[in-house]
């Protein structure tokens, strides 16, 4: 009897261990795909913890904002960041700029006047979800274009993640990417949120806190700048001239017979007029320009920039603008107001002299113009020479 054979088996123990090597490969795959995944999320959360110290370190708005838009979209791998806060009135925009802020320095920087304009559905209110969550998905120009105005070409996904302190949204952070699996609605958002609440706080102490430097360097009454702050400018200015090469000049202005106007219309009427006085000057300056009420019915003005002519013309047009018209102080009531006028400027100032003892004889010298104007009849400008 012949047996033909078809084809050799192999062992049961043979494909046991097959099978064994097979899955053991397979898990050391997961394994190391595993630790992989956990090196470079130690890594992502050492760069977050680095990320919350410097920004919890800022102490200054530009500082703060400048930090979230250098160094997130680094950390997290991002293409696009971009912050949303809510400022009704434009009350943070306009103290930010008085404060020196140079907005055109941060392009991703969105103010919005209502939470309705933040790009996101913020939904009801519920006992169980007090506040917003925030929105993943895919990115789309019409619903999300006003968040990401500077948006990169190919942007697919977007979280848009709102800024809550003490359940009130102040804002919104809006993360963009190319990849479109990167932000979808399925995703956990505890590790954003976290980083949100973090920013969220830091934004509304630096806020805060500029808020009280600008009212500690404002006179309450004009608006203006008070003369702490005109101190601590011109010193500054005086540094930055000298290195730059460019003159700077000063302004000493005083309401002419302003003892008349208090005795006239009483105290509060005067308050009307030194209100109206800093308006009418501030209208014939440059927003390089700063203006301050030194005390009483004096005021200064620093100017950046300008020589002694440029600075005798505006000085002119500030003379000329106050007495245009009549100050309206009731519905029957209307008073003429003039002012004089010193002005005085630094030029081509000695490389190793002391700012202070210039910054001195610059007011010194305006001071001693505005006299002789005023001595000469007032109403006038005098330029010291």
């Amino acid at each position: 009897m012949t047996y033909t054979v078809k084809g050799a088996m192999q062992p049961p123990a043979a494909t046991a261990v097959a099978d064994l090597a097979a899955e053991n490969q397979a898990l050391q795959g997961r394994l190391a795909y595993l630790l992989e995944q956990a090196e470079r999320n130690h890594s992502i959360m050492c760069r977050h913890q680095a990320f919350d110290l410097e920004i919890v370190g800022s102490g200054t708005f530009p500082e703060l904002v400048g930090t979230i838009f250098r160094t997130l979209p680094v950390i997290s791998e991002l293409d696009c960041v971009t912050l949303s806060l809510i400022d009704e009135g434009a009350d943070i925009h306009t103290v930010m700029l008085k404060l020196g802020v140079v907005f055109e320095d941060f392009p991703n920087l969105i103010f919005v006047e209502e939470m309705e304009q933040l790009g996101f559905d913020v939904g009801p209110r519920t006992a169980a979800s007090p506040v917003p969550k925030p929105v993943l998905g895919m990115y789309d120009s019409v619903r999300h274009g006003s968040s990401f105005p500077n948006a990169p070409a190919g942007m697919q996904s977007i979280a848009l993640v709102p800024l809550l302190r003490n359940k009130r949204i102040i804002g919104c952070l809006n993360l963009g990417s190319i990849d479109p699996a990167r932000f979808t609605p399925s995703m956990g958002t505890d590790f954003i949120e976290h980083m949100a609440s973090i920013i969220a706080i830091c934004l509304e102490n630096v806020i805060s806190n500029e808020m009280l430097k600008y009212i500690g360097l404002t006179d309450s009454l004009t608006g203006v700048y008070n003369r702490r702050y005109i101190d601590r400018r011109l010193l500054e200015e005086i540094a930055r001239a000298r290195r730059q090469g460019y003159p700077i000049s000063f302004m000493y202005i005083d309401i002419d017979h302003f003892k008349r106007v208090n005795d006239t219309v009483g105290h509060q009427g005067g308050d009307e007029v030194l209100r109206e006085v800093a308006g009418r000057i501030k209208a014939e300056l440059r927003v390089s320009d700063a203006l301050a009420r030194f005390g009483g019915e004096e005021f200064v003005v620093l100017l950046i920039d300008a020589d002694l002519d440029s600075a005798a013309f505006v000085a002119e047009r500030i003379r000329a603008g106050v007495a245009a018209s009549l100050i309206a102080l009731a519905p029957d009531m209307q008073m003429s107001v003039t002012v004089s006028i010193g002005v005085a400027c630094l030029k081509d100032a000695a490389p190793d002299a002391d700012a202070a003892k210039l910054g001195h004889e610059l007011i010194a010298q305006a001071d001693a113009s505005l006299y002789q104007a005023k001595e000469s009849g007032r109403n006038r400008v005098v330029s010291y020479r």
